[in-house]
């Protein structure tokens, strides 16, 4: 199975922006297994700009663009040294790809970078991919990985996305304000009634939120691939995801009951 598989900055990171080391071995642990089992895997990552925080010691995420910009550029040198470091110890090979918008929306870039995927996947390396923060200001702004990484899971043909987050699914309220919210198990068809649900962006260190899973899953869904949004504080969830056991919220394709 093709497997795309989203980290967001709160799961990578404390919120003193410095990586959650102990986590980071878990989920570079899982990955290699699952990738071991005959899956292939593409790793989108958040935690450039994070990373860079916390590397820089910086109190703060910084408000500008050419801060952002800056701690990006240091965050991702850190991620990068991270993942190969770790990766390695089970034998494995990443690859570090970073996108812009125009990436995707250039036919031309876009089928290049699908080439370089599939060739890559083909050779047995795992494609790290993040948005290119350091220079492209609007996708700062306005960018996000969970779409980032539903577009990758279209166009590579993915059968899977997995979001990891610091929630554990689609509630029908926001667990945090709410204790009689529930956790929506499967949605089998993305109505206005669930579109509806989506709440404001979640942590601090990160751009995404419900809203931006919801417009990810409409996009993997469409494409034909099921989407998960699981806890990402225990990284062994991820094998219920693949097996194909209850975790989460699951997104059926369309096709089997999604409009």
């Amino acid at each position: 199975m093709r497997i795309v598989i989203k980290v967001g900055s709160s799961t990578l990171s404390y919120p003193t922006g410095r990586m959650n080391l102990r986590r980071v071995e878990a989920l570079v642990r899982v990955l290699s297994d699952i990738k071991n089992a005959g899956h292939e895997l593409i790793f989108v990552s958040s935690g450039a700009i994070a990373m860079g925080v916390g590397k820089l010691g910086l109190s703060e995420r910084p408000g500008d663009i050419p801060g952002k910009q800056a701690a990006a550029a240091v965050g991702q040198c850190e991620l990068m040294y991270t993942y190969d470091k770790l990766f390695s110890e089970y034998s494995h090979t990443v690859a570090q790809i970073l996108l812009t918008a125009a990436d995707i929306e250039d036919e031309r870039r876009h089928e290049n970078f699908k080439n370089t995927v599939l060739r890559l996947l083909e050779i047995g390396a795992i494609p790290v991919i993040n948005e290119n923060d350091t220079v492209a200001t609007e996708e700062i702004v306005f960018g996000d990985n969970d779409t980032l990484a539903a577009v990758v899971a279209a166009s590579v043909g993915a059968e899977l996305l997995v979001l990891m987050s610091d929630i554990d699914g689609l509630y029908t309220a926001d667990p945090r304000r709410d204790e009689n919210a529930r956790l929506i198990g499967t949605v089998a068809e993305l109505t206005p009634e669930i579109l509806a649900l989506a709440g404001d962006p979640g942590s601090a260190l990160g751009t995404g939120g419900m809203k931006t899973k919801l417009h990810a899953a409409q996009i993997a869904t469409r494409a034909g691939a099921d989407m998960i949004i699981l806890n990402g504080s225990d990284p062994t969830r991820l094998y219920d995801a693949v097996e194909g056991r209850s975790v989460g919220t699951r997104f059926l394709k369309k096709g089997h009951g999604n409009g």
